[in-house]
Order: structure tokens, then C-alpha cells, then sequence
């Protein structure tokens, strides 16, 4: 059995091959299988011009799974027309040394220089990590104001806020957001200090939990209206463990929430992300990845959820890779996408694949 690391994403994260001999572990991440990944499928790549901003991947070089440029590069370079990305905080190439609270720091330098890399365009035309979300603890209050300016000072122009998760559940088995030790993460006081800090910079917020927990992220939002928050993962639904064979009711506990989140004007909503929390099929045992036809069965009620209640201007795409690559590739993924939004007007498809996220995350590509 794959032992467990103490990684930057505590206990999510397995050394070693996942063994299909084993029950899927879900909610944990694995190095994806290239063999089980070859044997898909092979699609027509669906509106190939449609131009994608992918919102949400990471990069990192942890002891047995490396994923960096070159090897994002190989997934984005499938066909589908990818002009550029949103990094978002894994935990990955902090400082070594200084005060704590600044280590986070070394990974929006170490982005920066990525982003860097992509914009000589010696790796192609799109340009990774034009947006950079970093973390900073908002536990600090009032003093994280110093970790963020060091991290828009690093970020060379492309630093444009953090993910601070609060994603908890009382079953172990869930495997919770790192250093989060109960609920009401996003209730806490010196949290709420904190929260001020990123809305004075005018920084987003990636907000990320569990569906039972959405109601969190609703009084956050309320309290700071003029704070910009991007749901992650499409609010977290969760689909394995205690959550097991209540596939209705998850989903329509869920969907109230996402409707309430819905009614406060400065969210927006990232649409994918849950193939290891939803658990909608069991991408351990299956014999090869499943295809965008399959896929969009599978997620197909969360996203046009999702579309129609934040409408499409406060809806952006994410592949999530290399976690998502633990159970679907990208061409079937950006795919699945397009099957969602098949009967969307050209504008409604601009604002999902590309638009929302240029707005949001201010990165500059309709100028």
C-alpha cells in the first residue's frame, strides 16, 4: 500500500503508484498512471479555436512526482487552444529558512519565474501562469498584510491573491484541508482580520470547503462585499465515505447552498475539480479513463448548476491538473466542457472558457 508523505499537502498526497488491487482511496492524490491514461479513447477535439484560460493547476517536485513545465506543457499541448493559466497554491518551493509566515513567498517566486519562462514564448504561445494564486495565513490577521505585499512584490506583476481552504469533515476518511482542525475556519476572528488585509490590496480570494460547510463562505462573502472570492471545485461536493450511496441528497444539500452563494454578486465559481471528492465513478478500477461523453454524465448536473445559477460571467473552467489527471486527460476533459455548453451563445462560451477568469483575475488578454 502507497505510504503517506508529510508533503506540503499533508494528507492528501500518496508516494508510489496507486494499487487498483486496493479500494480507491478517495480524496487522496497519486501520480496518474501514463499506462492506465494510454488506453483511452482517442476524441475529435471539439471546437478546436475555442480560446480557454484553464484557471486552476499546479506545479510542484515532490519526492516521486514531479510535475513542472515541461510536463503541464505536454498536457495543455493536446489539441485544445490553451492561451493561458491561472497557477494555484500547492504548498510547493517554499522558503527553507526566514520566518515562517514568509515562506509561502518562495512559491510565488518560484511561479513567477515559470511565468517568466512562458512569456520569452521559446514553450509556445500560451502563457502559463499569467495569473499566480499564492497562500499567505489569514490566522495572522492584521500582520499577513506583509506576507501579501512580499508576495505581490514577487510575483513580478501576476500575483493576484490566495487560496485559504477550510475544508473539514469529523470522518477522517474525508481528508481534510492542511492545518484546518475543525469548522468555521472562515468564522474565525483573526481570520476575519485577515480577510480585511486581502481586501485592501485588492487581491482575490480562493475560497475552498466541503458542500456542508458553503454557508461559511456565504457570511464571508457578505461580510466583505467588495471582496472578490472564487468558489473553487465547484463547492466541494463530497460523494465517498459518510457521503457514500447519498448521491440525491448531496446534491440537493449542495445545490441549496450554491444557490444562496448565488445571491452574493462578488463570487464566482470555478467549474470542475471533483473527480477525487465527488467520487462519481471510481477512477481506480475502471479499466481506462472514461470519455467526455461519459464524463459529462458523470459532472454534468454540477456544472449546468453551476451555469445557471451564477450565469456565465461568474463561471470559469479549471482542469485541476495534475490532481484531475488522477482520473481523466485533458482532451476528454475540455471536451466534456463543451458538450456542457454545446447550446450556449459565442458570448455565454467566451465568458465560461475564457472571459470570467481574464476579469477576474485581471490577467490582461482582451487588451
Amino acid at each position: 500500500m502507497a505510504k503517506e508523505t508529510t508533503s506540503g499537502l499533508g494528507s492528501m498526497f500518496q508516494s508510489g503508484a496507486r494499487d487498483r488491487s486496493e479500494p480507491t482511496r478517495f480524496g487522496r492524490i497519486y501520480k496518474p498512471d501514463e499506462a492506465w491514461h494510454a488506453k483511452a479513447a482517442i476524441e475529435p477535439i471539439l471546437e478546436p479555436d475555442l480560446a480557454i484560460v484553464d484557471t486552476h493547476h499546479h506545479l510542484w517536485d515532490f519526492p516521486g512526482f514531479r510535475y513542472l513545465l515541461d510536463e503541464l506543457l505536454a498536457d495543455l499541448n493536446t489539441g485544445h487552444n490553451i492561451v493561458a493559466t491561472v497557477f494555484d497554491e500547492c504548498r510547493s518551493m517554499y522558503r527553507s529558512s526566514g520566518p515562517e509566515e514568509m515562506r509561502p513567498v518562495g512559491e510565488v517566486e518560484f511561479v513567477a519565474g515559470v511565468a517568466a519562462m512562458s512569456d520569452s514564448g521559446r514553450y509556445g504561445p500560451s502563457r502559463i501562469c499569467r495569473g499566480i494564486v499564492g497562500y499567505a495565513d489569514l490566522a495572522l490577521g492584521h500582520r499577513v498584510g506583509a506576507v501579501l505585499e512580499a508576495e505581490i512584490a514577487a510575483g513580478g506583476g501576476r500575483f493576484r491573491g490566495i487560496r485559504y481552504s477550510g475544508g473539514w469533515d469529523a470522518d477522517p476518511i474525508i481528508g481534510n484541508s492542511h492545518g484546518v482542525s475543525g469548522p468555521g475556519e472562515y468564522m474565525r476572528a483573526e481570520v476575519r482580520a485577515g480577510m480585511k488585509q486581502l481586501e485592501r490590496l485588492g487581491l482575490v480570494l480562493d475560497a475552498w470547503v466541503f458542500h456542508p460547510q458553503l454557508g461559511e463562505v456565504v457570511d464571508l462573502a457578505r461580510a466583505f462585499p467588495n471582496a472578490g472570492i472564487v468558489m473553487c471545485h465547484m463547492g466541494g461536493p463530497l460523494g465517498y465515505g459518510p457521503y457514500a450511496g447519498k448521491k440525491d441528497e448531496v446534491f440537493a444539500n449542495w445545490k441549496a447552498s450554491m444557490t444562496e452563494l448565488a445571491t452574493c454578486p462578488n463570487v464566482s465559481v470555478k467549474l470542475g475539480g471533483v473527480t477525487m471528492r465527488l467520487a462519481a465513478y471510481d477512477y481506480g478500477k475502471l479499466p481506462a479513463p472514461p470519455s467526455s461523453e461519459a464524463l459529462a454524465g458523470y459532472w454534468g448536473p454540477y456544472v449546468k448548476t453551476c451555469i445557471d445559477l451564477f450565469g456565465p460571467d461568474r463561471c470559469m473552467v479549471e482542469s485541476n491538473y495534475p490532481v484531475e489527471k488522477m482520473g481523466i486527460g485533458m482532451p476528454a476533459l475540455w471536451n466534456m466542457f463543451k458538450r456542457l455548453t454545446a447550446g450556449a451563445s459565442a458570448d455565454e462560451k467566451r465568458a465560461i472558457f475564457s472571459g470570467t477568469a481574464d476579469r477576474v483575475y485581471r490577467l490582461g488578454l482582451s487588451k
